[in-house]
């Protein structure tokens, strides 16, 4: 071989990529482990799902990054894992063809792969201490799963603010607060460890009672229930915890008021009878009344901005997009809000449209985490099941939702230009409960009859 000749060759590099916890939302900052698909030493595709991942919205599924092989998973199932957390390592290999001069060729190197800058380096629980994010006034946040086992176990909100927190910005976990507990009895800490006074104080007091008279679910109260008489017993689901976590929660943030009215529909029913058939045939799409009703309810929200906000401690924060959550019934009877981005940007056609898809994808369990975030003004249907009205409890961090009950047939008093006559309507009650800190009783009964003369005047020659 000619001394100038070149030999190519083959570098085999090894890379280790890190699978993180990848971020399903605005407001979801952790999520919890449902089942491994894959386990160490498996081979591993790229975009092949990898583990399925449970937040308080929706179920998702966890695709890898990189092709290779699984060489180590760093959480177990039902492990709660902030966003940003590795959660597992893939080793893969690249081969890389290079032309030089023929020389040794170098043993395999092991190369760790810089992470991405734009996900955010977040260390697990059990490799990092977390200090305490507290100022001593008890503006510390605590879910209410926290707060509900501090009461029945006696633990102070003086306490408590003392607790170290592992969660995700420092909060107190559910594992830390039993993990105090459980030290506290045995006697290897304190009940006065770190705190001013032995008893709590009267706003700690207040703040404890209300929880245990609101949140009676609680099922870590230290002694053990007993039930006479012929009882079945049912763990709740994930699903059902989060739900009553979340309506519990609500109920202790806004000050609720519901108010009523009733609408005549008639033009609306027949229209929807006289077009769906053939809107089924044309859009590929069937025409329900959700459409319609989220149709009235946006034109409203333009004339009334002030239900479409949020509170932030003491500012108002009004929504200039239109996201419409419609509360959807799951086959396993829990509850769900799926989410129309800019619904005021849509048409009817449109609207139809994605009422079914994420209804479909709801009850079939393909929903995207983003598909249940950012609503800023919630619907729910309780004439689905029959009911007349309802009084809903508030989606938070919206201020209103409104309610749509069952259409009946009602004889009522029609005025006419030759006088009242009496005649059999299609008649509903729509209901609306909002937060009483924002909007009060004259806007949310105003925007409320709004709405039902939406309803009312429907244009029964409209075109879809």
């Amino acid at each position: 071989m000619n001394r100038n000749s070149i030999a190519d060759y083959k570098k085999i590099i090894m890379a280790i990529v890190d699978l993180v916890m990848p971020k399903l939302g605005e407001s979801i900052m952790e999520a919890t482990i449902l089942k491994w698909h894959k386990h160490p030493g498996d081979t591993v595709a790229m975009d092949e799902t990898v583990l399925e991942i449970a937040t308080d919205k929706v179920d998702s599924e966890v695709p890898s990054t990189a092709a290779g092989v699984l060489s180590e998973i760093l959480f177990n199932v039902n492990d709660v894992v902030p966003i940003g957390t590795v959660i597992a390592r893939i080793k893969t290999s690249a081969e890389e063809t290079v032309t030089s001069r023929p020389t040794p060729v170098q043993p395999k190197v092991e190369v760790r792969q810089p992470q991405m800058e734009t996900v955010a380096e977040v260390v697990s629980s059990h490799q990092t201490s977390y200090k305490p994010q507290t100022n001593g006034t008890g503006n510390r946040f605590y879910s209410p799963l926290v707060l509900n086992i501090a009461a029945s176990e006696g633990v102070s909100m003086s306490e408590l603010e003392n607790i170290p927190g592992t969660g995700n910005e420092g909060r107190v976990t559910k594992k830390d607060i039993l993990q105090y507990v459980s030290e506290r009895r045995s006697g290897a800490r304190s009940r006065e460890s770190g705190v001013r006074s032995q008893q709590p104080t009267v706003q700690s007091q207040q703040e404890f009672s209300v929880i245990k008279e609101s949140a009676p679910l609680s099922s870590h109260s230290s002694q053990l229930t007993t039930y006479t008489g012929n009882v079945e017993i049912i763990e709740m689901d994930r699903m059902r915890k989060l739900i009553a976590e979340h309506m519990v929660r609500s109920k202790h943030t806004s000050p609720h008021v519901t108010s009523f009215v009733e609408a005549d529909v008639t033009n609306l029913v027949m229209w929807r009878d006289k077009v769906k058939k053939d809107f089924e045939k044309r859009e590929g799409s069937k025409i329900t009344f959700t459409p319609l009703f989220i149709e009235a309810i946006v034109r409203c929200i333009k004339k009334f901005p002030l239900v479409n906000c949020s509170l932030d401690g003491d500012k108002i924060i009004i929504k200039k997009d239109i996201n419409i959550g419609m509360a959807t019934a799951l086959p396993s009877g829990n509850l769900i809000v799926p989410v129309i981005k800019n619904a005021d940007q849509l048409n009817l056609v449109g609207l139809a449209k994605q009422v079914n898809m994420l209804a479909d994808n709801a009850r079939t369990g393909k929903l995207k985490a983003d598909d249940t975030a950012g609503g800023t003004f919630t619907m729910t249907n309780v004439g689905t099941f029959g009911s007349l009205m309802g009084t809903p409890i508030i989606n938070q961090p919206q201020v209103a939702i409104l309610a749509v009950g069952a259409i009946k047939k009602r004889p009522v008093v029609v005025e006419t230009p030759a006088g009242d006559s009496i005649a059999i309507r299609h008649m509903m009650y729509l209901s609306m409960s909002y937060d009483h800190r924002i909007v009060d009783g004259s806007l949310g009964a105003t925007f409320l009859t709004a709405v039902a003369k939406e309803l009312e005047n429907f244009n029964g020659e409209r075109e879809y």
